[in-house]
């Protein structure tokens, strides 16, 4: 048995000279006022372990890690059919590229870039009518924390600067992949990325990724062990926006990253891992955050690989 809290002190100790490297997400405001200087780290076992180093009890915002719950959530409403609307290929392009978008008649390369997201949370909004609180509480669920909560300031934040994903939305409209209006999906899904969570709370929400998609202290059920796959599969693939062949070469783990500093990691059977530090490479993904994974399968000696 691996003693991971030695791991982790050590991985939080040598990725210091990492923290504060690269720059915050300076595009949405409210992001920009965030200390740079923040590094937090969780790790979850199935059998209800977590270890823990730095800020990891300190909330944030979670950006485009959204993206595994509300994908999760679709795939339980209408399963292998989100796949008539979107693609399940690495993009090359940067998460929120327009002209790739036009250049593919309006069916986003996969569900981890910003218009894939867009078409994923209109199903859920053609299906349970609230995106909002449904996807919230959804997540809550997961993570067994009922205390989780938008960031209103940061919602309020992307919905006045947010003019990218708006012509995304419209572009989306205007080739019929939205059913719904274009503010209404962009309305719930700027929700969904200002949730403010911890790397304890991410870490304990994908704890089913690692665990044949089963959720370890409820024994709740929450996708098929074939759909685990393949939610591992895309991370792994398209989770870590134009970098995902660099990520997987270096850190070998399923993943998925926001602009918000936070990347949340799985390697099944093993455990669920999120790091968090608000300052980003040129890809978007946390500098510190991409290089205190690295570490950390370094010194396990862990990777899919």
């Amino acid at each position: 048995m691996i003693s991971w809290q030695p791991i982790i002190d050590d991985v939080a100790r040598e990725v210091s000279p990492h923290i504060g490297k690269g720059k915050v997400a300076a595009y949405i405001p409210e992001l920009a006022r965030v200390d740079a200087n923040h590094f937090g780290m969780a790790l979850c076992t199935p059998d209800g372990r977590t270890y823990c180093a730095g800020d990891a009890s300190i909330p944030f915002s979670i950006q485009s890690i959204s993206k595994v719950f509300t994908l999760t959530l679709a795939l339980q409403l209408v399963g292998d059919d989100v796949w008539k609307r979107l693609g399940r290929e690495p993009s090359g392009s940067a998460f929120n590229s327009l002209v790739q978008l036009e250049q593919e008649r309006g069916i986003p390369r996969n569900p981890f870039i910003n218009a894939g997201a867009h078409v994923v949370t209109d199903i859920i909004l053609s299906r349970l009518q609230d995106a909002k609180l449904k996807v919230l509480h959804f997540v809550r669920g997961l993570c067994n924390n009922s205390s989780v909560v938008f960031d209103l300031a940061v919602a309020r934040s992307e919905q006045a600067t947010g003019f990218r994903n708006y012509a995304m939305a419209n572009f989306l409209k205007s080739f019929g992949n939205l059913n719904n209006s274009p503010d209404a999906v962009l309305d719930a899904y700027f929700h969904h990325c200002s949730m403010s969570m911890t790397c304890v709370d991410v870490a304990r929400a994908c704890l089913f990724l690692c665990n044949s998609g089963i959720l370890p202290e409820s024994g709740e059920c929450v996708v098929s062990p074939a759909l685990t796959k393949r939610l591992n599969a895309l991370m792994l693939t398209c989770g870590t926006y134009d970098s995902v062949g660099d990520f997987a070469f270096r850190v070998g783990l399923p993943a998925k990253s926001g602009v918000g500093g936070g990347i949340i990691a799985v390697l099944p059977g093993h455990f669920s891992v999120c790091v968090w530090s608000p300052c980003l490479n040129e890809s978007g993904n946390s500098l510190a955050g991409t290089a205190a994974l690295e570490l950390l399968t370094e010194k396990s000696g862990l990777s899919i690989f």
